[in-house]
């Protein structure tokens, strides 16, 4: 079932510090057009750079993600990404007056929330879904991060955590498309341990951070006089060790919070792929690193795959959409010059037509006799009738006019075409109709093969 892309019903504003620069940000989020994707716009530089949400910019970053491109860099967007990507958002551009997203409460709940309330849009455009074909997996020794992605027929995540914590536990969560992101992964903070906590501030990493956005896991007891210390540190009032655990009695909305979180993580650095998919992921200690290495994997293997040539779906039982006799309306070619037998699909845009090579064709006499193989430009030449087809049968009069060639550029021959093959002929408008002159490109396919591809231009002029 093909899903439409959608975009936000209105623009928000969020403020607040980032948990690593600690600078004060005011960020606006709004509503895009299709095939936007998701942005984000550094209001406070010269000239307003953009950032694309993607992998290409990710850059190498301590404990959070990061994106650069060029001067323009942005900070810890997982916890907004997530949220987008959770909801079904394809389309928005996130507006900033700093180097980071604010970090909130530590999750995606006030995003989500508000997206949710204020409701989406859905637009025209198709959202186009990348079909995992071949496991891929990143590791990283020194961390025990682990992340795999498998060919799956839907997308799901599944996060386990263990970091030899009488406290925390293992924990195992798990994310799919009937999964209440809102209420189930959004809601879900940030962590941290508490011997983390004075070399991370410190090393000026967590600048924002305070106990309103952040877990804080205590593995052992804690002298008092070390927890005014770290209280005068961060500016707290008072520090307390909880009974279970937790800094100042948090109590946990969920028994593997945590585990939830990074499932969140997960799905905020996998957004950066630029596209949804259909894959599962498999994830063992789940950090930033690691996590975007896979979406910069994904968005390799999905260049690879959108870059091959598409083979249009033929089946000799349809009905053809144009037979012969109305391609012989059409086009003032006769056998034995006429190189196309029907036409199957057909859009303002592009055209497919089947030509079926036979044994008794005249040019295998001469080419080659002991070897017969169907000459190259005569495959050329298949294409331009095709093409013809497409550009005709745009015009109100078509039997008053014919295509002419003016150029022929990039042509490959890939495979040799021999009696008995059926090639199927595809070609795409490069450029709209201008001046009776028409810019296609050309692919013919025998099964999955592509024979031979190559650009053409031509003219369409007025019969005598």
């Amino acid at each position: 079932m093909q899903v439409n892309q959608r975009t936000l019903n209105q623009s928000y504003t969020f403020s607040g510090k980032g948990l690593h620069t600690g600078v004060h940000v005011t960020m606006f989020i709004t509503p895009a057009p299709e095939n936007h994707g998701i942005k984000f716009k550094r209001v406070d530089l010269p000239g307003e750079p953009i950032v694309e949400a993607i992998a290409d910019f990710v850059a190498p970053s301590a404990r959070n993600t990061t994106l650069v491109k060029g001067e323009a860099s942005v900070a810890t967007p997982e916890h907004i990404l997530a949220a987008l990507y959770g909801l079904g958002i394809d389309n928005a551009l996130i507006s900033l007056d700093g180097p980071e997203v604010p970090i909130l409460d530590g999750s995606s709940k006030l995003y989500a929330e508000a997206f949710s309330e204020g409701g989406y849009q859905d637009q025209d455009a198709k959202r186009v879904y990348f079909e995992v074909k071949e496991k891929i997996v990143v590791r990283d020794e020194e961390s025990g991060t682990e992340v795999s992605v498998y060919p799956d027929d839907m997308f799901s995540a599944e996060v386990m955590i263990d970091f030899n914590s009488k406290v925390l536990g293992h924990q195992f969560a798990r994310y799919d498309e009937k999964t209440d992101f809102k209420n189930e992964i959004a809601p879900c903070r940030t962590f941290v341990f508490f011997h983390e906590l004075e070399p991370l501030f410190k090393n000026n990493l967590i600048k924002g951070g305070d106990l309103n956005n952040a877990i804080v896991i205590v593995e052992n007891e804690v002298p008092q006089e070390e927890l005014e210390r770290l209280s005068n540190l961060f500016g707290e009032r008072r520090l307390e060790r909880g009974s279970a655990g937790y800094l100042n009695h948090l109590e946990l909305q969920f028994d593997n919070e945590c585990a939830r979180h990074k499932l969140l993580d997960v799905l905020g650095d996998i957004a950066l792929a630029g596209f949804y998919f259909k894959g599962k992921i498999i994830a063992n200690k789940p950090g930033h690193k690691v996590n975007t290495k896979i979406a910069q994997l994904l968005r390799k293997a999905a260049k690879e795959f959108f870059s091959k040539p598409v083979v249009p779906k033929f089946d000799l039982n349809d009905e053809p959409l144009v037979d012969i006799n109305g391609i012989k309306k059409l086009l003032p070619h006769r056998p034995p010059f006429l190189m196309v037998d029907r036409i199957i699909e057909m859009t303002p845009h592009h055209v497919v037509g089947v030509k079926t090579v036979g044994v008794n064709e005249g040019f295998f006499i001469g080419h080659f006799p002991e070897e017969p193989v169907m000459p190259g430009v005569l495959i050329i030449e298949a294409m331009a009738q095709v093409g013809g087809i497409l550009v005709l049968s745009e015009l109100d009069e078509p039997e008053r006019y014919s295509t002419y060639f003016a150029k022929i550029d990039g042509v490959k021959f890939k495979k040799k075409v021999v009696p008995g093959d059926v090639l199927v002929i595809k070609l795409t408008l490069t450029a709209p109709l201008r001046r009776s002159i028409v810019c296609m490109k050309g692919e013919a396919f025998v099964g999955d093969t592509l024979v031979c591809e190559g650009e053409m231009v031509a003219q369409v002029i007025k019969n005598k």
